[in-house]
């Protein structure tokens, strides 16, 4: 595919693409986000998470552009745009549900797959999907991505969790965007005082109910004998690691499902990418009982954004009373505070974490349908969801567990 400005190439594998090309082109975007990264990517697919056989079958869709000062006999060219894109034959590990819509076409007897994803695969976790240098690079790149999914005789296209450059340009483009709601939480605004000096001052901000309620939860934790410590990068050891994936697997077996990541996946993060992991380990004993593992953006291509942590996985292997809550909150909390992190995205869904102070977020996701009527019925629907979206976050919001939000609602 080509046209005047830009040579399109697809490619099956991550790897087919310069790294320096795509990591370079991800770093020019303002979120830092490392799940766009070739080596999560390849990862992805090396360690037979995200395979074909699963579902997942990849293609990267690259937009070039000739240098005009090249070296004669030796042309030159610049990635200007680029996205992962999976064929789905399923809905499953995307975290933005439309089953409801696949069910719709298949009582109208039309097939919904396979279908397009633009998303990290088992990674709800909202940031940039169309690496571009610039506006009309992403345009481009996604008018050639409707045009192959027209080529391919691809029901859809779904772009989930998008950047809101990303969500921009699809709106501009005729996509239907969809909304749902996440839990951050943010460090203190300057205009409030500047960032928290320590865990105590950010439970000081709290309203006296829901500042009681953490220190029970956590005097829970210390009174069973449990104490943490963290590890980062290259410090996070393989025996810690091996750990790890023990506490993962046992918490998906626990909910009756097979986890979705491999060991070799965090092998390969271990490996390619240990700057972008923090370990707490829960120890009783002696022995490690539990751990969250968390994600770290690269926050010095970030300077929008700043230092960003995401709540990714965790897992036990025995029951303590508020145990998760420390592991996956307040432990997080209390080192993004220490060691000046913006921002913790506490993951999807969960209305709990609001009484962890973090607040309601929306995200968006971007829809394209081939099927001219299906495409007007979502639109409808999308308009009702909507609504619904707005009303559900003024109603979170009003249970906002700062102290100043509550005197300001008094």
């Amino acid at each position: 595919m080509a046209d005047s400005d830009y040579h399109i190439a697809v490619y099956d594998a991550p790897s087919d693409i310069a790294k320096s090309d795509w990591n370079g082109l991800l770093a020019l975007q303002p979120d830092g986000n490392p799940f766009m990264r070739q080596e999560y990517l390849a990862a992805m697919h090396s360690s037979g998470s995200a395979l074909p056989a699963t579902g997942w079958t990849a293609k990267f869709v690259t937009l070039w552009q000739n240098q005009p000062d090249a070296i004669p006999g030796r042309p030159g060219r610049t990635l200007h745009a680029a996205c992962a894109v999976y064929l789905k034959d399923h809905s499953y590990g995307e975290y933005v549900f439309d089953h409801a819509w696949a069910n719709a076409y298949h009582q109208h007897r039309l097939a919904y797959y396979p279908k397009a994803l633009i998303a990290p695969p088992f990674t709800p976790v909202p940031g940039a999907r169309l690496l571009a240098r610039d506006g009309a690079a992403r345009v481009a790149l996604l008018q050639a991505l409707i045009g192959w999914c027209e080529q391919q005789d691809l029901s859809s296209l779904h772009i989930l969790f998008a950047s809101e450059l990303d969500a921009a340009a699809c709106a501009a483009s005729g996509m239907l965007l969809r909304h749902s709601v996440q839990f951050h939480w943010t460090n203190r605004a300057p205009a409030m005082g500047g960032a928290y000096r320590d865990f105590d001052d950010f439970l000081a901000s709290l309203a006296q109910d829901k500042r009681k309620k953490i220190r029970q939860e956590r005097r829970k934790v210390a009174e069973a004998g449990v104490h943490f410590r963290w590890a980062q990068g290259d410090n996070i050891s393989a025996t810690d690691w091996d750990f790890f994936y023990r506490c993962y697997e046992r918490t998906y077996y626990e909910h009756g499902n097979a986890p979705y990541l491999s060991r070799a996946f965090f092998r390969s993060m271990a490996r390619d990418m240990p700057e972008n992991w923090l370990l707490f380990v829960a120890e009783r004993q002696g022995q490690p009982v539990a751990c969250s593992l968390i994600a770290l953006n690269d926050a010095a291509s970030a300077p929008m954004t700043g230092k960003v942590a995401y709540g990714r996985y965790w897992g036990a292997l025995e029951r303590v009373d508020c145990l998760h809550f420390e592991a996956c909150y307040y432990q997080p909390l209390q080192w993004c505070i220490t060691h000046g992190y913006q921002r913790f995205e506490g993951g999807a869904q969960g209305e709990h974490k609001m009484a962890r102070a973090l607040l309601p977020v929306k995200t968006t996701s971007a829809h394209w349908l081939a099927h001219p009527a299906f495409a007007d019925a979502i639109d409808k629907f999308l308009e009702r969801e909507g609504k619904g979206i707005a009303n559900y976050i003024d109603e979170l919001e009003a249970r906002n567990p700062f102290k100043t939000a509550l005197s300001q609602r008094g």
